[in-house]
């Protein structure tokens, strides 16, 4: 597939976008569920100014199409990708902070410490990984409790020190200590690919699936997280911040250990067509119910933005 062939796909993409997102809007609503005390209207509103700022939802698009490839239940699919995109939005907020990367936009519209202030940030993002959890955990999930546990457990695996927050911390330290191949694998495994591993691996959880096709999905998520992660870092060389939503330029002007910095555009070029085959090859045991999904792949790894 081309870029030119990327509109259907992208039209498949902000379908899935739209009831993702209104089911954003009904979770943070500022009525508190059975249970909660009260919920401050600024903390909510920073939540929802964090997440309800566009994207392309692309996580939750991968929870819902890896769902569908095993005719799972959708409405349980819609709330586990709900969830994922409430974790994946606190970790940008956070790393938006001074103390991270210090960035003032974020899809092209101030970031929450900006529009707001530094604790209200933190805070939001606190709030957005619990109701992560609490989405998950909540009987309307209407799954079997094992496998709300089974996603439960791989969530907060892929969110905490082994996953997100371990890369982000190997990230910090990457500016000082300058990792090698391996190493920056590792960490952006870790930072960016684990959250799109188990969007890819959850739709096996919520539909049961046997244990060889978890592992396959997990293995297509691995593969496209590090596309998605290349492709990041060569558009922070080439894309300007209009065409991002937010600043670029900073991995090169910081010295930060990237594979294009180690190798080159080119060599990286070669590098997401390598993973787009892998990831294509993986899902061909599931046919044409996987031809979105291969879609999603290749769009990774092509994106402009």
């Amino acid at each position: 597939m081309t870029k030119d062939d990327q509109i259907p796909f992208e039209a498949a993409l902000l379908a899935r976008a739209g009831p993702i997102e209104a089911l954003l809007r009904r979770l943070l609503d500022d009525r508190p569920l059975s249970g909660e005390i009260a919920r401050p209207q600024r903390l909510m509103a920073a939540m929802r100014h964090g997440v309800l700022n566009g994207g392309k939802r692309l996580r939750p698009f991968l929870v819902m199409e890896s769902a569908a490839l095993f005719s799972a239940d959708s409405e349980a699919a819609l709330r586990v990708a709900a969830a994922l995109e409430c974790v994946h939005c606190y970790s940008l907020i956070h790393d938006d902070l001074p103390a991270m990367d210090d960035d003032d936009l974020r899809r092209g519209q101030p970031t929450v410490h900006k529009a707001f202030d530094e604790a209200t940030a933190i805070l939001a993002g606190d709030a957005l990984l619990a109701l992560a959890f609490d989405i998950i955990a909540d009987e309307a999930m209407m799954l079997p409790a094992e496998r709300r546990v089974a996603l439960v457990l791989a969530l907060a695996r892929a969110a905490g020190a082994g996953g997100m927050v371990g890369g982000q911390m190997l990230d910090l330290e990457a500016e000082r200590i300058g990792p090698d191949e391996a190493g920056i694998i590792r960490l952006q495994a870790m930072k960016t690919g684990a959250l799109i591993r188990f969007a890819c691996e959850a739709g096996a959880i919520i539909a049961g699936a046997p244990p060889v096709d978890r592992e396959r999905l997990a293995e297509f998520g691995s593969a496209i997280g590090l596309a998605f992660q290349l492709a990041d870092d060569l558009l922070d060389l080439t894309a300007d911040a209009h065409q991002m939503g937010k600043a670029t330029g900073k991995d090169a002007a910081a010295g930060k250990a990237t594979l294009v910095a180690l190798h080159g555009a080119n060599w990286a070029q070669d590098q997401l067509q390598g993973l787009v085959d892998q990831a294509h090859a993986l899902l061909d045991p599931y046919g044409e119910a996987a031809v979105l999904l291969k879609q999603a792949a290749t769009f990774v790894a092509t994106r402009n933005s």
